[in-house]
């Protein structure tokens, strides 16, 4: 069965050639005016209610979702913020949404912490995230990560509110203690030795990691909780001090652990780790030109300009109102995202005609499949949608649907799709990235 037209494959083709979104098609009727408003009445009624949170669509398939008592239950909440199936949704996809408002927060004296792993989004199997507030003075306190897996247990890091102290020393003596603002990020390697601290009043950044299954196969190494396991008699000689200097170490590890904040001022016998080697990367320096296409400001972070991160790269997304993070592909790695700021609505193509489509607001993570088809709508009309990808990778990488079609012979093209050979030579041959609505 075809399950699309030819007139609609020739409207999506030209929608790329022009590089802007074009509005679905609504169904023709075929009364006129003069027919009786009783026969035109059942007809609207039954026109698209995804923004009403029902199941309907514009021809007037499926049905509303009952709310009365007796009747069905539903969230209607959760109904109106997911209004995004599309006629062109297919075939069983997974579900690749889940918000940190879902998950269970974890509360400290020193502030919270809530995550997403693979038990909640079992679609994300590369990586793991949180996010964590720390008050001022507050210390995430000194640990170490690891995973079973070979090349794994780096921590990535975005401060997106308020400023953190970062503080790291590797397995030759180098250290380093940085001040982080809003939009910098951090990367600590398998085992490197860490802390972070809070600086302003209040304080909050998205944490991830490179195995989203880091809650089971992970394993955080705080360092109060190895000294209360130590016998004290080993802690004395080990560090030349009487055995009564730990007796005040808490019994419990802490996680978050209330303080004041610290003076950043320490020796460096072996030398910084700076330069190449720096855990920190201050993108907040870093003045963004207007991506191509013109409908935001797209930061890539990763081996490339942050040699130090070898196992986590990211992209920094601001996409203006109603653009569109053109149709493209991640040949390397699955997609992770966190929506930070406004609303956006993706479908993710698998092959074999599967594909679904996902609303998605501020808080929520997301992730695309390796090498699924996707693009990301800006659905405000009036605010800006910010959003962080992750790859498990050295390095970010996209495919254009656009761009390939250009660069690809012409007639290969037209015929393949059926559409006009004046069409595909009206393809953009560069990446438009991020596309300003028109």
């Amino acid at each position: 069965m075809r399950l699309f037209s030819y007139a609609a494959v020739v409207g999506a083709i030209t929608s790329l050639a022009t590089a802007r979104p074009t509005a679905p098609r609504q169904p023709q009727s075929h009364m006129t005016a003069s027919e009786p408003t009783k026969h035109l009445r059942p007809l609207l009624e039954k026109r698209q209610q995804f923004s009403q949170g029902q199941p309907i669509n514009a021809q007037g398939n499926g049905a509303p979702i009952l709310e009365r008592v007796h009747e069905g239950g539903t969230n209607k909440e959760l109904d109106l913020q997911n209004p995004g199936a599309q006629g062109t949704d297919n075939g069983v996809v997974p579900n690749l949404k889940w918000s940190f408002s879902d998950s269970k927060t974890r509360i400290f004296p020193g502030g919270w912490v809530r995550e997403q792993v693979v038990t909640d989004l079992p679609a994300s199997r590369d990586i793991a995230a949180a996010q964590l507030h720390l008050k001022g003075g507050a210390l995430r306190e000194l640990h170490w990560h690891r995973v079973v897996s070979v090349n794994k247990g780096a921590e990535w890091g975005y401060v997106y509110q308020g400023k953190l102290r970062v503080s790291a020393v590797d397995e030759d003596g180098k250290n380093q203690v940085d001040d982080l603002q809003v939009g910098d990020i951090w990367y600590f390697p398998k085992g490197q030795a860490h802390t972070l601290q809070g600086l302003d009043s209040e304080n909050e950044f998205l944490l991830a990691f490179d195995d989203g299954n880091f809650d089971v196969i992970g394993t955080t190494f705080n360092v109060d909780d190895w000294i209360t396991h130590t016998p004290k008699s080993i802690l004395a000689k080990n560090f030349g001090v009487n055995e009564s200097i730990f007796d005040t170490v808490p019994m419990k590890d802490p996680y978050i652990a209330p303080s004041n904040i610290s003076s950043p001022s320490v020796d460096s016998p072996y030398g910084k780790l700076e330069g190449n080697s720096s855990y920190v990367y201050k993108l907040s320096r870093v003045k963004l030109p207007l991506a191509p296409g013109g409908g935001g400001t797209m930061a890539k972070v990763d081996s490339r300009n942050f040699p130090i991160a070898t196992t986590i790269a990211a992209a920094i997304v601001t996409l203006e109102p109603q653009g569109l993070r053109e149709l493209h592909w991640n040949p390397n790695a699955e997609e992770w995202l966190y929506f930070h700021q406004g609303r956006a609505r993706a479908t993710v193509f698998l092959g074999g005609s599967i594909a679904r489509t996902f609303d998605f607001r501020a808080g929520d993570t997301a992730v695309f499949p390796d090498n699924s088809g996707h693009y990301i709508e800006n659905t405000s009309e009036t605010e800006q949608l910010v959003w962080i990808e992750l790859y498990k990778s050295d390095r970010v990488a996209d495919v254009s649907l656009t761009q390939w079609l250009a660069l690809t012979p012409p007639d290969i093209v037209a015929s393949t799709l059926k559409i006009s050979r004046s069409v595909v030579d009206h393809l953009k041959k560069e990446k438009q990235s991020l596309i300003a609505a028109k």
